[in-house]
């Protein structure tokens, strides 16, 4: 049995307050488990990870143990992703700890060269047509409708390569304003609400009675964008640059990897204004080790030419439609071999298929 959780990620500070209570709260009300954490990476691509401490009414230690609820997140559409637990395995599955480091060597990095002449020609080309087109239509109080296809690879807990299952539909309602909750509906599953403030229980020290409280949305940022935040943003490239520079900041890895993962997020999980999103793609062309592909396929199978950046045996592609300059979707790819894998390995792919405004959570837009 696999679970599959998203690939790369984002980091916030919801998340890191998430982490140290989920910790305390391990270390206070479970034995020990034998079980890897997920990785740093992992874990900023996921909205809320943090394993909820949900305490039945009732007396004895059944009481106070905490129920776990899987990821359904989808491939770096993430910050939007459900609630998931920060253990690494689950009912004999393991998710699929990225930045594992190829084998034998501490991770190439494509940087400290400028972005390849031929990827800033696309990604240029991409913000002119970005530019040109019309300008969102979602107003106050409505959501922002975002339709894709995802796939995100695991593999069983005892180990093995990873496996890709076909890519499967996921659809979000994000409040325009982060005002209301949000909804992701995937098939299979049951619908998640989104961006609310969750109910978890604090410790204050050991020994502590476990205290309700709730997980406060984080403010929005770069990381954790609405559609009013993200239509404020910069619409100079450098400027905007500087700010997911500076947003991005914490985290492992390689900074320059940091800021292309989160512009790759904005360019498929938002619906920015046409300068905002023309901006993007000239932030991107500034960021050092951006190189070009040929050729990519995204989840549905749409080839296109791509621009990529590669950090410690991953590979990041944006997709781009050859005629229109529109952009496709992403694919995630081993460079080298990991326990994940050989060189080529797919660890993710997905397809934007839409976006438009809708008058709420769970309503299609119209036409």
């Amino acid at each position: 049995m696999n679970a599959f959780a998203p690939r790369t990620p984002h980091h916030r500070k919801a998340d890191a307050h998430a982490d140290a209570l989920l910790r305390a709260e391990l270390a206070e009300l479970l034995p020990p488990p034998p079980v890897p954490e997920l990785a740093p990476e992992r874990d900023r691509e996921l909205r809320h990870t943090v394993l909820r401490t949900a305490l039945a009414p009732g007396d004895g230690a059944a009481a106070h143990r905490p129920r776990v609820r899987r990821s359904r997140g989808g491939l770096r559409l993430g910050w939007i992703a459900a609630p998931v637990a920060a253990c690494a395995v689950v009912a004999g599955a393991v998710v699929l700890a990225p930045q594992e480091g190829p084998a034998g060597s501490p991770g190439r990095v494509s940087a400290g060269q400028p972005a390849a002449p031929e990827a800033v020609r696309i990604l240029s080309g991409a913000a002119l047509a970005a530019a040109a087109a019309p300008a969102p239509d979602a107003g106050p109080g409505g959501y922002v409708y975002v339709r894709s296809l995802v796939a995100h690879a695991g593999r069983e807990a005892a180990g093995g390569t990873a496996t890709l299952p076909p890519a499967h539909q996921r659809e979000v309602w994000l409040s325009v304003d982060g005002s209301r909750p949000g909804l992701l509906r995937e098939p299979g599953a049951a619908d998640t609400e989104l961006g609310s403030e969750l109910p978890v229980y604090e410790l204050d020290g050991p020994g502590a009675t476990p205290r309700k409280t709730t997980l406060a949305t984080a403010a929005p940022s770069v990381t954790n964008p609405t559609h009013t935040y993200v239509a404020a943003l910069p619409t100079d490239p450098d400027a905007l640059l500087r700010l997911i520079r500076d947003q991005t900041h914490e985290g492992e890895g390689d900074a320059d990897q940091r800021a292309f993962t989160a512009i790759g997020t904005l360019l498929a999980e938002t619906w920015a204004p046409p300068k905002v999103t023309a901006a993007l793609y000239g932030a991107a062309a500034r960021i050092p080790g951006v190189t070009l592909l040929p050729s990519a396929k995204d989840a549905a199978g749409r080839e296109g030419v791509a621009v990529a950046r590669t950090a410690h045996g991953e590979q990041t592609q944006w997709i781009f439609d050859r005629t229109t300059s529109a952009f496709l979707g992403e694919r995630t790819v081993l460079t080298e071999t990991t326990s994940a894998g050989g060189a080529g390995t797919v660890l993710g792919v997905s397809a934007v298929l839409a976006k438009a405004s809708a008058p709420a959570a769970g309503v299609l837009p119209k036409g």
